[in-house]
């Protein structure tokens, strides 16, 4: 499922259009000003964004051409200028597809489904783990649970990406302590191992007692996954 950035400054078409596509499984990030989905931007990545054109405090075509200079993905402007000349510029902005007001939701569903679709075929990462809810951009550096982004310390990304690729093999304490000490130069000792798996589990797992990640062989190491 998708992560959605839905900017748009009408708060009760925004709540129908957050609710409608959370019933289809995406998380909606909401926000109705520039300058709040510049912030959301700066902070979360995106599968699809949805722009409002008129805003209280910018301009829509000045955000997708923001937008553009760092995401690929797909832009749909939601917008009641549907005039040649304004599609016109949309496109020439960088948007993707348009939806005039006042539209159906359905419709707007339908669209957003088709985007991610071709948005997909298109654009197959070349370097990303994925296991259960749980993705793993290696090139990014970035995890992401259920849609959102886990703030991980360094220490906390290496040994999860060392874990992951090498998902099916038991990594013993040794191996994991050896690795560390490559990467950060400084070493570690079995306590701050254990320090660091905790910590881990409590940002990952639902349930950090009853792991479905980072599974512990108990008298050897751990593993990662079931």
């Amino acid at each position: 499922m998708a992560k959605i950035l839905l900017l748009e400054d009408d708060k009760v078409l925004s709540k129908g259009i957050q609710i409608t596509l959370e019933k289809s499984g995406h998380t909606v990030i909401p926000a109705f000003t520039f300058f709040d989905g510049a912030a959301a931007c700066a902070t979360q990545t995106f599968d699809l964004f949805l722009l409002d054109i008129g805003l209280p405090d910018g301009n829509g075509m000045d955000f997708c051409r923001k937008l553009r200079t760092s995401s690929d993905n797909p832009i749909l402007f939601l917008t009641a200028n549907d005039t040649e000349a304004d599609m016109l510029e949309g496109f020439s902005a960088g948007c993707d597809d348009y939806i005039a007001k006042p539209f159906s939701i359905k419709v707007l569903r339908h669209k957003i489904e088709a985007m991610l679709r071709r948005s997909s075929a298109e654009n197959v990462p070349s370097n990303r783990f994925c296991y259960k809810d749980l993705i793993i951009d290696f090139d990014r550096m970035n995890v992401q649970k259920n849609g959102r982004d886990c703030r991980l310390t360094a220490t906390e990304y290496r040994l999860l990406e060392y874990m992951a690729k090498n998902r099916g093999k038991v990594l013993t304490r040794s191996m994991l302590l050896s690795r560390l000490w490559d990467m950060d130069g400084n070493f570690i000792d079995e306590n701050t191992l254990s320090v660091h798996v905790g910590r881990l589990r409590r940002k990952l797992e639902t349930d950090p007692k009853n792991p479905q990640y980072i599974i512990t062989v108990f008298g050897i190491g751990y593993t990662f996954g079931e």
